[in-house]
């Protein structure tokens, strides 16, 4: 505790190198896989190559990735550019299938209302698609991001600043008390993160708190489950006396 309270500005300072080599790549592959995933949706065919294509790219060892990143790009290998692009790789990779089952969520029956009440296909994707789809993207952009945060320390092998830097200097020094700070740091930073994005779900599907309806939209409740202390009408059997 002595130590982290000596060091504080430094943990901190790479605790926010550490959060943005893994926010940016999240964010960018979130840009590229819900298009990505949208077209792969449309065509059996293409969905079979995207979804190959990206388990692919999940399994290079991010190690070699970033260090045949700066040959690829022609960069540095201390250039952060590095981690952002490899981890952005990543990102699509665990993304795009989030992103086509999120899709595959989408009741058809809506789809179908949205056209006959004269949608076009991109505000259809963005008034009916897209929001529908958010619960099971958000469960992957979370996934996401704690892989994210953990594969940023990775980096710090290479010389990359963030929190990586405790593990490497840790060791170096046998200093185990500098490792755990780094191991606690991260996990800290994977938990807010998870919580920001758990808030942010919330914020951008209201419909899903309704008071008492198990996550379900709060129309369909008041339909299925009637208020206490109101009657129910049954329809009558077939054959049966008024």
């Amino acid at each position: 505790m002595e130590w982290f309270i000596a060091n504080s500005a430094m943990v901190f300072g790479l605790a926010g190198q550490h959060l943005v080599l893994a926010v940016v790549p999240m964010v960018l592959g979130l840009l590229i896989s819900i298009p990505l995933a949208q077209l792969a949706c449309r065509n059996r065919t293409l969905r079979s190559v995207v979804a190959t294509a990206t388990s692919l790219l999940y399994t290079i060892p991010s190690l070699a990735l970033f260090i045949i990143l700066p040959t690829i790009l022609g960069t540095r290998i201390l250039d952060p550019l590095n981690v952002v692009v490899a981890l952005t790789i990543y990102a699509v990779a665990l993304l795009v299938r989030a992103a086509m089952d999120a899709f595959d969520s989408v009741d058809d029956d809506l789809r179908n209302a949205a056209v006959a009440m004269g949608f076009k296909p991109l505000a259809r994707f963005f008034q009916v698609d897209l929001p529908l789809s958010l619960p099971v993207l958000f469960a992957g952009l979370r996934v996401v991001s704690v892989s994210n945060i953990s594969l940023v320390s990775v980096a710090a092998l290479l010389g990359v600043g963030n929190l990586g830097i405790l593990f490497t200097d840790g060791l170096q020094r046998t200093f185990v008390t500098e490792v755990v700070v780094g191991i606690i740091a991260i996990l800290v930073l994977a938990l807010v993160m998870d919580g920001i994005l758990v808030v942010l779900e919330r914020v951008l599907t209201p419909w899903t708190r309704a008071s008492g309806t198990g996550g379900r939209p709060a129309t369909q409740a008041s339909v299925t489950e009637p208020k206490a202390g109101t009657a129910v009408v049954s329809r009558p059997e077939p054959g049966a006396s008024a």
